[in-house]
């Protein structure tokens, strides 16, 4: 029987000039942003305005994460404490989180087979907030331009969660553009890897100005590169909290290597998710998540589901797969397992039940895709996952060491 044994959570190396980069800020001592020699630019300055160039935005902020740069970017765009805010019930916790870590309320939509936001149920809710905050799950992107066209005419503002979809775009349009701020993160699993890190990305000065004031700038604003002009602070700077939450020189100059090759990455990231999607076609009981011709995804991991299943046959499969090395996460489990928490999990934000999206959550199995797998790696992954679902799927339910006695 084969039996995978690589590991779902080990990253590669930092490549050697971010290496070097590194050493050169931990050598000159000065790691925080704002602490630079006579002439010098700031590694992190240096990432915002090569990120802004990358993204094709106007303005960048670099912060201490992802979660970080969600509550930074909704006090940003006025939310008050008591608002409600629109959000995915399929996302990660850090999402409800940071919307009620400012006091305010998650409003949950619904999701599709599809693993997006459902515009319909979208579409009945708009009337209950007049902020989005949406995350573009596990990489997964809704049809941006009916979901723009449904915000604009109902005035609610767009805040883009787009941890999973760096260097990914909706109809040639990068995710992080569509709306008034796109939100990303380069803590470790993501498409770059600083450990801890984020990033926005905004057109509007007014935004940006109180982003930056919030993240904890002092009056050192004009040390940013890829900021408003002074002008856009003179009446948000003695109005706006300090709300410490910067980057340092030491993760911007890990990235800025990293960043320059992220088209070489995604490619490769996507030619391991076709190879498991290849191998995993036609599988009996198993559905693979549709990719819409319009979607430029970035897939650094992967989904299916396992529709109408009961529990017990799912965590079969998730059981016979672990015993030969395949990691499987699974969101419809009854209590939280690592990441893997849904909305009605979150006792801090109630929702009235969805009965169609549970549905779907609960047939969600989710996959790590780190690049220290080879094509080979995956095509293994596949051939598993095929075997143990179909094994199931047909009726054997065996614990997973008799199964490997039997065979």
């Amino acid at each position: 029987m084969e039996r995978f044994t690589g590991s779902f959570t080990q990253q590669e190396p930092l490549p050697p000039e971010a290496i070097d980069a590194a050493l050169r800020v931990m050598q000159s001592g000065r790691l925080h942003r704002y602490n630079t020699a006579p002439g010098e630019i700031a590694e992190a300055a240096a990432l915002e305005e090569e990120f802004a160039a990358q993204t094709g935005a106007r303005y960048c902020l670099a912060v201490a994460s992802g979660g970080y740069a969600l509550a930074c970017a909704l006090r940003a765009v006025g939310v008050q404490p008591g608002d409600r805010v629109l959000t995915n019930a399929f996302t990660l916790a850090p999402v409800p989180g940071a919307i009620a870590s400012i006091g305010a309320v998650p409003v949950f939509v619904g999701v599709t087979e599809g693993l997006v936001i459902d515009l319909d149920d979208l579409a009945a809710k708009a009337g209950q907030a007049r902020v989005l905050l949406l995350s573009h799950m596990r990489g997964h992107i809704v049809d941006m331009a009916r979901l723009m066209a449904l915000c604009d005419a109902q005035g609610i503002t767009v805040i883009e969660d787009c941890a999973h979809t760096m260097g990914a775009s909706w109809a040639g349009r990068l995710t992080g553009r569509w709306g008034a701020v796109g939100c990303f993160s380069t803590q470790t699993y993501k498409h770059a890897n600083s450990g801890e890190g984020g990033l926005l990305i905004s057109d509007d000065a007014q935004v940006m100005a109180r982003a930056i004031l919030l993240s904890g700038s002092y009056m050192l604003y004009d040390r940013h590169r890829a900021a408003p002009p002074p002008e856009a602070f003179a009446d948000l700077r003695l109005v706006t909290p300090n709300i410490s939450g910067r980057m340092d020189n030491l993760r911007a100059a890990i990235l800025r290597p990293q960043l320059r090759d992220l088209a070489t990455q995604c490619a490769r990231w996507n030619d391991r998710y076709r190879v498991l999607e290849e191998g995993l076609a036609q599988t009996p009981g198993l559905t693979l998540i549709a990719r819409p011709e319009a979607e430029g995804y970035v897939a650094s991991s992967f989904q299916f589901l396992l529709l109408d299943w009961a529990p017990e046959a799912i965590r079969a499969v998730t059981a016979r797969c672990a015993a030969r090395g395949v990691e499987l996460k699974w969101f419809g489990a009854p209590e939280p397992v690592a990441f893997t928490s849904r909305y009605e999990s979150w006792r801090y934000a109630p929702g009235d039940p969805m009965p169609e999206t549970d549905r779907i959550l609960t047939a969600i199995l989710d996959m790590r895709l780190p690049l220290t797998f080879s094509l080979d790696d995956c095509a293994q992954i596949a051939r598993i996952l095929r075997a143990e679902v179909s094994a199931v799927f047909q009726g054997d339910l065996t614990a997973p060491d008799a199964a490997a006695r039997a065979d």
